[in-house]
């Protein structure tokens, strides 16, 4: 394996640092993939307290042939000047995305034909939308996305989050009341009215209006390119019986589209330990690898394609 330290938007107001990552003696132009963010601001290991799952899936897909590129997400490398824009998804994924999948196409030992997006999380939400906004990609794999709108995901888990105390439940019932009551009405507010509201810390209500114009879904449905759809069985962010089952639904009859669930699997594709959401802290303070399952199959889809 072979790994070069690479810029990505080198020039621009937001040079981010990454990592190239090449088989070790690749026989001609080899495929590639660039590695898409969940949410919130994320290196390029995609680090989740003991949990590194770009790291893994870049040295596992190198042993099998297929190069990757993966580099801080620009909410982590430039916070403070983020935090002055009225940032969309635009500004923190998609452009970003688009110019990383241009460099691994104009690298001499990437075959341009043969460049994947992997999304994970948030990632898997927008890799259609960042394939039809400029990055022309050969095919997608989404890890844990949802055919929902982001708002609706908040919602959800902060329903999943009510607790057993009552004093919890009652916080988090005040707090669903409250974000319930902030996103009636989005999609018939003009754009400006959306930007001048908060919904919290930094974040307006643009962010999400701007985002949920057009899901996942709706993006693939006018895309015949292939995908490749992953779910941890015991993912309690994502949920196999709502946004996997969702994806089969709403999908169906797609051609170019494969559906992988991974029973024992949780939301960062390695086994889980628990099954409640209170309980992410402890789950991914645990030192675990993604499998070679996971990588095994997202090889196999890009080999096959």
């Amino acid at each position: 394996m072979i790994q070069e330290k690479i810029v990505v938007g080198e020039g621009t107001e937001y040079p981010l640092n990454g990592l190239l990552t090449l088989p070790e003696e690749p026989s001609g132009p080899v495929p590639g993939v660039v590695l898409v963010h969940g949410s919130g601001p994320s290196d390029m290991d995609e680090k989740v307290m003991a949990l590194t799952p770009f790291r893994d899936l870049a040295e596992g897909l190198a042993k099998r042939g297929i190069a990757s590129l993966r580099y801080d997400k620009r909410t982590f490398a430039h916070p403070r000047k983020m935090k002055k824009t009225d940032v969309t998804v635009k500004e923190e994924t998609v452009d970003d995305a688009v110019l990383a999948v241009g460099m691994l196409k104009t690298d001499p030992r990437i075959d341009p034909d043969r460049v994947f997006l992997i999304g994970h999380s948030m990632g898997a939400m927008l890799a259609p939308r960042i394939d039809a906004e400029g990055a022309d990609v050969r095919g997608m794999v989404l890890m844990a996305g949802t055919p929902h709108r982001l708002e609706e995901i908040v919602l959800r888990q902060l329903r999943q989050s009510g607790g057993k105390g009552s004093l919890l439940k009652w916080i988090v019932g005040l707090e669903y009341r409250i974000f319930s009551k902030k996103f009636e009405g989005l999609y018939g507010m003009s754009d400006e009215a959306a930007k001048k509201k908060k919904f919290a810390g930094d974040l307006t209500l643009y962010y999400f209006k701007e985002m949920g114009q057009k899901t996942a879904s709706d993006y693939l449905k006018e895309s015949g390119k292939p995908v490749l759809i992953l779910q941890g069985g015991r993912d309690f962010q994502v949920l196999p019986e709502d946004d996997f089952a969702g994806f089969r639904e709403q999908l169906a009859g797609r051609e170019n589209t494969v559906f992988r669930l991974y029973p024992d699997l949780n939301h960062l594709f390695v086994p889980a330990i628990y099954d409640d959401i209170l309980k992410a802290s402890k789950d991914y303070s645990v030192e675990r690898h993604i499998g070679e399952d996971v990588i095994g199959d997202i090889a196999g889809f890009i080999g096959s394609v």
